[in-house]
């Protein structure tokens, strides 16, 4: 049996490592909520928006996320490459997702804004027009991605190999180049 919710507001709503399966969540807001290691497997979130939410750790499986926007929220380890493929499209705006995984997804203009992504999985993602605005990618994986036509141009602590990402026409600034150019121990000073 599946859980409909529309145009609901969640405000303070703490359901740490709990099993919330099978809901769909339509035009809903969530407010300082915490869902941190809970698992909402096999859920809908449509036209959503999370803000100062603690995410860390959620379970996420055959999700569909659908434009959802995250604001100010906690979502360390989250493995989004367990989600479903149709009609994924999320925003992130003064977020940590350190740690988290975006393996295989295809995320055409996601926008990243003054973000934390350190250690984040990018590996075989589809990121064409994707913006990295302030964000810290510190250690991120970067591998087979499609960075064509991304600004990274204020993103920051990068590393990407141009011959294992497309990069045509990505957008870098000359401290980023230094990223770039890493692997073949060229310093940009």
């Amino acid at each position: 049996m599946e859980l409909t919710h529309q145009n609901k507001t969640f405000e303070k709503v703490i359901y740490s490592g709990k099993d919330i399966r099978n809901r769909e969540f339509e035009k809903c807001a969530f407010h300082s909520c915490d869902f941190s290691e809970s698992h909402f497997s096999s859920s809908r979130f449509s036209d959503c928006v999370f803000i100062n939410c603690n995410l860390a750790m959620m379970k996420l499986t055959r999700c569909t996320i659908h434009n959802a926007s995250f604001k100010d929220c906690k979502l360390i380890g989250v493995n989004f490459s367990t989600c479903e493929d149709f009609l994924f499209s999320v925003r992130f705006e003064n977020c940590v997702l350190d740690y988290a995984s975006f393996v295989q997804k295809k995320m055409p203009k996601t926008h990243f804004v003054n973000s934390s992504l350190k250690h984040v999985a990018f590996g075989n993602t589809d990121l064409h027009h994707v913006v990295f605005a302030n964000t810290d990618l510190e250690n991120a994986e970067f591998d087979r991605t499609n960075l064509k036509d991304a600004d990274l141009v204020t993103a920051y602590n990068y590393i990407i190999d141009p011959e294992r990402n497309l990069l045509k026409n990505a957008r870098i600034s000359l401290f980023g180049a230094a990223g770039i150019l890493a692997k073949y121990g060229i310093k940009v000073e």
